[in-house]
């Protein structure tokens, strides 16, 4: 399916689009959303940029999507990382690559999982900025992937008004490359995560490397 025109969006997402130029505007924009935990009684939901913008919230691959859509506008190819996880509660955020060097724009309910700034040499790089952050009580990444969402041919994941469940589907279907961290390394953080999180009834945001993390959303503080 081409790329959208201007003319196919309704003149609320014509805004947001216009409005939101850079990967670094649009991670703003994400960032205020609610997350969408997807509570009963409506169930799971994978909503296209129509969606998000209808209902004003996402969870993390509902925010790739939207982000894809609306960068597309603005020359960046709708390119996503997909994260797999030992737990299976797995991570997608739209990456993107400026100046030779790769960022990310994402939303999550964890601190460490949103975006990047465009200061990676590749996208395994920027997939290991997650590996610590990712781990909490269960998860651990296993696996990454870059898929192109303009390999889903026709399938309308932009502006689609109900799930674009075969997403999701590509995602999972799609080939991942490993990603190896040590046993040692992943049972001290898990320790002290656990720890942290006892002691501060939150989730930690004091990793190594957050310089390179964009804004985190408020409801995580400053």
């Amino acid at each position: 399916m081409p790329v959208p025109t201007l003319s196919t969006f309704t003149p609320r997402e014509r805004r947001i689009v216009a409005r939101l130029r850079t990967p670094l505007q649009v991670q703003r924009f994400l960032n205020a959303l609610p997350y969408n935990t997807e509570p009963p009684p409506g169930g799971p939901t994978l909503r296209s940029f129509r969606g998000v913008v209808r209902t004003g919230r996402a969870h993390c691959l509902e925010a790739a999507l939207a982000a894809a859509v609306i960068l597309e506008q603005h020359g960046y190819p709708p390119l996503v990382l997909s994260f797999e996880s030992i737990d299976k509660l797995d991570h997608v955020l739209f990456v993107y690559r400026t100046g030779g060097r790769w960022g990310s724009v994402a939303r999550s309910r964890d601190p460490g999982l949103h975006g990047r700034r465009p200061v990676f040499a590749r996208p395994r790089d920027l997939a290991q900025s997650y590996v610590d952050p990712y781990i909490d009580f269960t998860g651990r990444i296993t696996a990454y992937a870059v898929a192109d969402l303009r390999l889903l041919g026709d399938y309308d994941w932009r502006l689609a008004t109900t799930n674009v469940w075969k997403v999701e589907r590509f995602l999972l279907e799609y080939p991942h490359r490993p990603i190896r961290s040590s046993d040692r390394r992943i049972d001290r953080l898990r320790a002290w995560y656990r720890a942290y999180h006892a002691e501060h009834g939150r989730k930690p945001v004091e990793y190594r490397g957050r310089e390179k993390w964009t804004e985190m959303p408020g409801e995580f503080g400053k």
